[in-house]
């Protein structure tokens, strides 16, 4: 087993056999000590934070996988928070891809000045590019395109299966009484067969998730999730 890449959430070995191993850690996205799964920096460590975003990741993308949407997720185990996907290949230096059910965190930072905090936005998808040094900036279609990160067919089927893997997430966690806000998803091309595929996590450390107006934070949001289940 060959270490690929070291991230600030999970590490990435490379199995004989060709596919991947992801290795879940404790760390979570934040700034100044505050979970934010928006930021592009670790900014706290949360015991157990690991095994607990890979369980419900597990738990959604078996759901994912069974409904027929294109997924990287073969097999995990819990105990060993690993992981294992199919290799993919990211666009460009990797896309962040965010589905925003209300007006929280950086998107209320920017557009502010025209939204109420915790406004009902109509499933709205942004891109944001991976680029730690220039904070993660957004892009536009047109600038993808131009850029030859993706093309506008790629970004049709990018956002489409943003929308739909976002809306199915958040049905889920209605089924709890649990409203998502909003989700950061990654994507990238299947290596074998080059189609679009999600890749990455789907975890409380990559959602905002409130019960009424309480905020649910990632492991009891993973409790929640799946002592019921």
């Amino acid at each position: 087993m060959k270490l690929k890449y070291e991230g600030k959430t999970k590490n990435v070995f490379e199995l004989e056999d060709g596919n991947l191993l992801l290795q879940f850690k404790d760390d979570v996205t934040g700034e100044n000590g505050v979970f934010d799964p928006g930021a592009n920096t670790v900014g706290l460590t949360i015991d157990g934070a690991g095994r607990a975003g890979l369980s419900l990741t597990t738990f959604f993308y078996e759901k994912l996988n069974a409904a027929g949407i294109a997924t990287h997720f073969i097999s995990s185990s819990i105990d060993d928070a690993t992981m294992t996907v199919k290799p993919a290949t990211v666009f460009g230096n990797g896309l962040e891809v965010i589905c925003r059910f209300r007006a929280v965190g950086s998107f209320l930072k920017r557009y502010g000045a025209y939204v109420e905090e915790g406004q009902t936005l109509p499933s709205f998808v942004e891109v944001t590019i991976k680029d730690d040094d220039r904070l993660d900036p957004p892009i536009s279609e047109d600038a993808l395109a131009m850029l030859g990160i993706l093309t506008k067919d790629e970004y049709a089927i990018l956002k489409s299966m943003t929308q739909q893997i976002s809306q199915f997430v958040k049905d889920e966690l209605a089924k709890q009484g649990l409203e998502l806000y909003d989700i950061k998803l990654e994507f990238g091309r299947d290596a074998n067969t080059n189609e679009i595929i999600l890749i990455d996590e789907i975890s409380g450390g990559n959602m905002r998730v409130f019960k009424g107006d309480t905020y649910i934070e990632p492991l009891e949001l993973e409790k929640l999730m799946l002592v019921t289940q």
